[in-house]
């Protein structure tokens, strides 16, 4: 039983809420996906213009695909869009400001007519990212794990890739370190924020530091989270962790410690930062706007913090481990 809340679309128009789902125990609740998609698209299918990305330098779950996009090399082949980072009333929006980028397709003013564009009677939340086929006229996607993966394989030969972030052979362990992460961490990090009871923030706090601890020895004597090579695992983990001392920290209620506590996590985070491609998709005045001034329901002065002052170029000295 969903308490409700959160801006929606009912039969394809805009409902105003406020806050986020939640169950009858005080837990955030997130609702499921409903644009799902799967890798077996036809290989004619597969052409350089066909597919746009609709994204948010601010969401750490479209980051995923933007960081894919730019390792797979696949800026000429598939144009993207960037919505605001300050999700007000009528949900993302593309209100001109620095870093934004205008949709190409359809002119949409907020995001929420881009999937009514796709299904006039579309219910459900309007989140990023967001694949659109444009021969099609439709939406392929919007569950960013999905989306995540066709980029890494199926749209591959479209790109040139710098780095090979689902190789077959890992790619039962990347899809169980993902299922290990969600839960815990990346989902952890909103289920503590979200919470509406003490309860069920203690036992999101609690799981996503146990989640914490267990990766900083694992990260000790190993470069990335499957081993020495990066993969789609540990872009997952990267940009929830990206944000966690701007963000989570303070803002989630997410302070049993900080990530800087973490000398293996810390320094992981700097080495897929500095991954070359990687930097260039991270806007951290987007995920700041976009969390302290989105958030009236916990941040109700809406005021950005000036801190905290994070080197992300500073030497990680991870390649002694591979």
């Amino acid at each position: 039983m969903l308490v409700p809340a959160m801006g929606h679309v009912e039969d394809g128009k805009w409902v105003r809420g406020e806050g986020f789902p939640t169950d009858r125990k005080g837990g955030y609740a997130r609702p499921e996906s409903k644009f799902r998609c799967s890798s077996d698209v036809p290989a004619d299918a597969v052409v350089a213009g066909r597919f746009h990305l609709y994204a948010a330098y601010a969401c750490p779950w479209a980051h995923r695909t933007l960081i894919a996009r730019a390792l797979g090399g696949l800026q000429s082949a598939m144009s993207v869009s960037i919505v605001n980072p300050f999700m007000g009333e009528d949900g993302w929006d593309f209100s001109p400001a620095d870093g934004v980028v205008a949709d190409p397709i359809h002119g949409a003013a907020h995001l929420w007519e881009v999937y009514v564009a796709a299904q006039p009677d579309y219910t459900g939340r309007v989140t990023v990212p967001v694949l659109w086929d444009r021969e099609r006229g439709t939406i392929v996607c919007n569950e960013s794990r999905e989306i995540l993966r066709m980029f890494t394989t199926v749209f591959a030969p479209l790109g040139t890739p710098t780095v090979r972030l689902c190789p077959p052979e890992l790619q039962p362990q990347i899809d169980a370190t993902i299922d290990r992460n969600y839960r815990p961490i990346n989902n952890g990090v909103y289920r503590a924020g979200f919470a509406r009871t003490q309860a069920a923030y203690d036992e999101a706090v609690h799981e996503l530091f146990a989640a914490l601890d267990a990766w900083e020895p694992v990260l000790a004597r190993q470069r990335f989270t499957c081993g020495n090579q990066l993969t789609e695992a540990d872009i997952c983990l990267f940009t929830t962790l990206l944000r966690f001392d701007a963000v989570y920290h303070g803002h989630f209620k997410c302070n049993l410690r900080r990530l800087a506590d973490y000398p293996n996590l810390w320094g992981f985070v700097r080495d897929v930062y500095q991954t070359p491609g990687v930097a260039e998709t991270v806007r951290m005045d987007h995920i700041k706007e976009h969390y302290y001034r989105s958030h009236a329901h916990i941040n109700p002065t809406r005021i950005v913090p000036a801190g905290p002052l994070l080197d992300l170029d500073a030497p990680h000295g991870r390649e002694r481990l591979g």
